[in-house]
């Protein structure tokens, strides 16, 4: 994921804030906060809330814990909490610790004695970077487009554990519980949620939970659940670019193990009876030096979630299958050029590609000959195949490094292995359910990547969060944009907005304003299988959902080989 420094504090504009504004005030069931107001937006801001004990000392890779204390008087929540440890650009320029596991919570002024909808966004990131502080994450303008269409809604974002700080795995971790730690964090947020909100002037039961790349799987994880359990947390889910079922393989612990028994090694715990007991014991620099290295040798990216047969039942294709997760209205999408930004490369010849599918890789999987061969039949090395495709460029162009001659092959097979064909199955299992799923194409070109990158992994976020002044991003999409671009985040974010409150996308007003085709984005349906194409250099329009139809088909008849 891409995105720039920090150039604008929205830390320092609330705490600016403080001295000259009323502060807005907020209950929990543990004590009231006070937040910030920001008149320019008329929303008030509650930031940095903890939600859990901090995970430190005894409670480093432990199961989160809910604060249990209670205060009279009030706290300030005007500033945002450090981002937890990650490892990756997205951390680049945020503060980090341990201490973390904090939320947001950002709603719309004078409404602190309603009860409007909630959206939860949770960040993505391969489960190993991101935070709630990112500009690119801001959630001040989607609730103020929300003002804007008559919607109002409240906006929340949770942290939680990540990489080897949230999914630590091996034999001792699994023996004491203590597997998919990041995301029990995202349910202790969801619980505090429905605990909490109405103090905020929120509706407990009107919550719908988004994220995009991992957040959007976190979607998919928090659906399925201690094996679909419906503890009723959320009554709808928005997935961007990843799926109820994960987009790489979950590894199981006897994989983890040897990775664990490294890091205890280098801590010098290879002695201790408990080497887990020594770690938690470590400081954190040691920790956090030995993680950073010897631990990204086989990148920390694989630190993800795991089969634990509790919170992950079981594989979840495996699990979906047999009908078990929350039976909730979705939206779920993706975007053209998914795998441009997430394949390996270079890659220079079909052999290379051959390779990568032979043999288990970075990505958590390996395929038999058959498929391997049937696959590459599938996703030929051509001039008129692959992403972006030669019409798109103009013609038949030969890519430079660091891509490779075979990019575009590549690219498609694993935007459609890591992404697509997860959102095409979950569209399929929703309409088998006879659940509504309002599945979407993004295809609009953004000038933060690269021209070989085409309508790349993470380009539709800016449009959701109708972030029209570009925050976070380098270049601002927007700037060099025709009008259309700005129209298009006005649909999008509205029909997004318009799910949270009553899980249609299409009950607002003012959707026309961008096209002279307004017709409602349907409903998928097995015996006619529509998506919505957002695309700001045409009208957006509902077309068949027949992308890469056969190549998406073989990799989902065999997503059990692809360990999901």
């Amino acid at each position: 994921m891409k995105g720039a420094f920090p150039t604008l504090s929205w830390l320092t504009l609330g705490m600016a804030c403080v001295a000259t504004c009323t502060n807005p005030v907020a209950q929990t069931k543990n004590g009231s906060y006070y937040g910030v107001y920001m008149p320019q937006y008329k929303e008030d801001y509650f930031l940095g809330i903890p939600f859990a004990k901090p995970p430190l000392a005894h409670l480093r890779w432990a199961n989160p814990e809910g604060v249990n204390e209670s205060w009279s008087g009030l706290r300030p929540a005007t500033g945002y909490a450090m981002e937890c440890i990650g490892y990756g650009g997205d951390q680049k320029g945020y503060l980090q610790s341990e201490d973390c596991l904090y939320l947001n919570v950002v709603r719309p002024a004078g409404y602190n004695n309603a009860s409007l909808p909630i959206l939860v966004w949770i960040h993505g990131g391969g489960f190993a970077q991101g935070g709630t502080p990112d500009l690119r994450y801001n959630l001040t303008f989607i609730v103020e487009h929300s003002l804007n269409i008559g919607q109002p809604i409240i906006a929340v974002s949770i942290a939680y554990r990540l990489g080897p700080w949230g999914f630590f795995n091996g034999v001792e971790l699994a023996n004491e519980g203590s597997l998919n730690l990041g995301l029990k964090d995202q349910r202790l947020a969801l619980n505090w949620v429905k605990e909490n909100i109405a103090g905020f002037g929120g509706d407990s039961d009107k919550v719908v939970i988004y994220g995009q790349s991992a957040g959007s799987e976190s979607v998919g994880y928090q659906i399925r659940a201690y094996n679909g359990r419906d503890d009723g947390l959320f009554r709808g889910g928005m997935m961007e670019s990843g799926a109820v079922l994960p987009g790489s393989g979950l590894n199981l612990t006897w994989t983890y193990e040897p990775w664990f028994q490294q890091i205890a090694d280098e801590a010098g715990c290879s002695q201790a009876v408990r080497k887990l007991d020594c770690l938690r014991r470590t400081p954190f620099t040691v920790l956090n030096n030995i993680l950073n290295t010897t631990a990204n040798d086989t990148t920390p990216y694989n630190w993800r979630p795991t089969v634990d047969g509790d919170f992950v039942a079981r594989y979840p294709s495996e699990q979906l299958d047999r009908g078990d997760f929350v039976k909730v209205p979705i939206i779920i999408g993706y975007t053209t050029d998914e795998g441009t930004t997430e394949c390996p490369e270079p890659v220079n010849t079909t052999a290379e590609l051959k390779n990568y599918l032979s043999s288990t890789t970075t990505y958590g999987w390996a395929l038999d000959e058959r498929v391997v061969s049937e696959l590459l039949e599938l996703y030929p090395n051509t001039t008129d195949f692959g992403i972006p495709s030669s019409e798109e460029l103009g013609g038949n162009v030969t890519f430079p490094q660091p891509y490779g001659a075979a990019f575009r092959q590549t690219a498609a097979y694993y935007g459609d292995a890591q992404f697509i064909a997860a959102t095409r199955y979950t569209c399929e299992l929703w309409a088998a359910h006879n659940l509504s799923a309002y599945c979407y194409r993004f295809n609009t070109k953004t000038d933060d990547y690269n021209w070989e990158e085409g309508v790349a992994h993470f380009s539709d976020l800016i449009f959701i969060f109708n972030n029209l002044n570009g925050y976070g991003f380098s270049p601002n999409p927007f700037i060099n944009a025709p009008e259309s671009y700005t129209n298009l985040s006005y649909l999008m974010s509205g029909s997004w907005i318009s799910f949270v409150n009553s899980l249609d996308p299409n009950a607002w007003t003012g959707r026309g304003r961008n096209a002279t085709r307004t017709e409602n984005w349907p409903v998928y349906d097995l015996e006619n299988p529509i998506s919505m194409i957002w695309d700001a250099n045409v009208t957006s329009y509902a077309a068949p959902d027949t992308w890469r139809k056969e190549g998406i088909a073989l990799i989902n008849a065999n997503r059990r080989a692809y360990q999901r």
